[in-house]
């Protein structure tokens, strides 16, 4: 009984780290003492580590030599690193702060890590997690790691506060004023300098790097914020997630939002001036998430729709089409294709050609994107009773020639443009479907009468953006026949005048790709084609007799840009279906 009881009293009461347990068992600590310092670390809220290296238990010194041993780690004198050449963004901030590590190098898909502790396993799971990678301890001295860890968070501060918001460039005045009418703003806060600097700096890059959108995205323990650069999404800057707020206040106040609404989303403008004589607009949408607000600010350039026609990408033949439907006199034109994929740009450039002192132009869009002088633009408001039908019903009052309408998305507005369209009037819009063929179809499934489908739409565009294959580093590829011929190709194509490239990758563009190239399927409705609408005809049927009148399919005319060379199979193939 006397052994049974001597077991009991020496059994361990609490759970030990595998910290302490190797310490126990290296004989470097007493099982009481372990105990003792593991209690008084939760009471007093600190790391065990923390309290056992503070507390003089175990000196750090010993402490990392005898982990080396125990895991088999390599030891590092973790003064002998540099701060400024340690590799920068491959772990977030708060997870070194929280668990005393240090990100040294990387090495294939594994990361070299400094740590005090080996045996944390919570920590090596959090960092696999964060960064999708591997992990391989090295040891160090925990006080001389921590003064690093503390030693690069200021790093990260200063940098963070000294953005340079500088250069030629600011927000419209106008623009800022609007603070004046928001209720109740907490100046110190929206006004925090470094968010402001951070603001800018990242508006700033986008426009230098050519980016369509910006994403300011929280979430539970990290904010990152992506740019989307010829139609991809990418990693810019993990600012720390405690800006979230201050930086959704700045932006709803420049963008005249309500910055005490985060329930719902909401949706503004804002400009940027870039230089002397040259403002960016920007459209912002706020959307309430689990962990904050997401903001996506999309960059709208005036001087894209003024680049002209031949910027676009349209081929001879399909430039002769489209010429040919906007100088008509009446009509109805539509642009059709998934969102961001420049059916805005298209509209505008054709605006811009049409857009004359003898002629009246009235636009209504959800929300104007594209400042252009001479046109009437107007912004619908559904909260206001400004729809798209009530603006067309104006319009229709307001002695105009052209006609631009958003988006058609109901049968009132269909219905409205169509008789514009029938009654004198160029009108142009958008619809989302996937190709001109189905567009006929789908006006037909929102109610619309076959005769009057026939009788006005003159030209379906439907669009999709590519990315571009970069001059500098593309390279000539060597693809089986088969698998051109599986891609869309016909046989008497592949006769060996011609060359496939693919994406290398260079100083000068993004992975291979720089700019994006418009493919088009241009499709007039002709006669034959409108008595295919009037007998209810389907979309294969149309798709067929537009491809009798010698009308691309959309992936067609991407594997004629193939061809060409300015883009590659893989994207083609990508961004088309057939």
């Amino acid at each position: 009984m006397a052994a049974v009881d001597s077991f009991k009293q020496d059994a361990p009461t609490v759970a030990l780290p595998g910290l302490g347990r190797a310490l126990i068992l290296a004989g470097k600590l007493g099982q009481k003492a372990a105990e003792d310092i593991y209690r008084k670390a939760q009471t007093g809220r600190t790391s065990f580590i923390a309290e056992l290296v503070g507390s003089g238990a175990v000196s750090a010194y010993d402490l990392a030599h005898t982990m080396s041993t125990a895991f088999a780690a390599p030891l590092l004198d973790i003064e002998a690193i540099d701060l400024q050449r340690l590799p920068k963004d491959l772990l977030d901030a708060k997870i070194c702060q929280a668990y005393r590590v240090v990100v040294l190098s990387k090495r294939n898909n594994r990361l070299i890590v400094a740590t005090a502790d080996p045996s944390d396993q919570e920590a090596a799971e959090k960092i696999k997690f964060s960064t999708q990678m591997g992990v391989d301890w090295i040891i160090a001295e925990y006080d001389k790691l921590s003064k690093l860890v503390d030693a690069s968070a200021v790093s990260a501060n200063e940098a963070m506060e000294g953005l340079v918001g500088g250069g030629d460039f600011d927000f419209e005045d106008s623009v800022i004023s609007a603070a004046a009418d928001v209720a109740e703003v907490n100046t110190s806060e929206v006004e925090d300098a470094p968010v402001v600097k951070f603001l800018h700096k990242m508006l700033l890059d986008a426009f230098g790097m050519r980016a369509s959108d910006l994403h300011f995205e929280p979430y539970e323990h990290n904010y990152r914020v992506r740019f989307r650069i010829d139609g991809e999404l990418r990693e810019i800057a993990s600012p720390p997630v405690a800006i979230k707020e201050k930086l959704a206040s700045r932006i709803k106040v420049i963008s005249r939002l309500d910055i005490s609404e985060k329930r719902v989303p909401q949706d503004g403008k804002m400009k940027l001036k870039v230089g002397p004589d040259r403002v960016i607009d920007f459209r912002v949408s706020t959307l309430p998430t689990l962990f904050g607000e997401k903001i996506v600010i999309r960059i709208l350039d005036p001087s894209s729709a003024k680049l002209g026609i031949d910027a676009l990408g349209y081929e001879p033949e399909e430039k002769a089409r489209l010429m040919h439907a906007i100088g008509r006199p009446y009509g109805m034109i539509l642009v059709t294709g998934p969102t961001g994929s420049g059916k805005t740009v298209s509209l505008y450039t054709c605006l811009n050609l049409l857009n004359k002192p003898g002629v009246n132009i009235a636009t209504a869009e959800d929300p104007s994107e594209i400042n252009l002088p001479g046109v009437n633009q107007v912004n619908v408001n559904e909260k206001a009773g400004l729809t798209f039908a009530v603006a067309l019903k104006s319009f229709l009052r307001q002695d105009p020639d052209i006609i631009m309408v958003g988006e058609i998305r109901d049968l009132e507005t269909a219905d409205i443009s169509i008789k514009a369209a029938q009654t004198g009037h160029l009108v142009l819009s958008t619809l989302h479907t996937n190709d001109a063929p189905t567009t006929l179809t789908r006006m037909r499934n929102m109610g619309i009468a076959p005769f009057n489908i026939a009788s006005s739409v003159i030209l379906i565009t439907a669009q999709r953006l590519a990315r571009r294959l970069c001059p500098q580093c593309k390279t000539p590829l060597d693809i089986p026949n088969k698998t051109l011929l599986e891609a869309g190709y016909e046989e008497e194509e592949l006769d060996g005048s011609w060359q496939t490239y693919g994406p290398v990758g260079c100083s000068a563009c993004n992975n291979g790709y720089k700019g994006r190239v418009g493919i088009y399927q241009v499709m007039p409705i002709s006669e034959e084609i409108q008595r295919i609408i009037l007998r209810d005809g389907n979309a294969p049927e149309i798709a067929a007799q537009a491809k009798r009148e010698g009308v691309r399919s959309l992936r067609q005319a991407g594997l004629y840009k193939a061809k060409l060379g300015l883009t590659s199979l893989e994207e083609v193939l990508a961004v088309s279906n057939e």
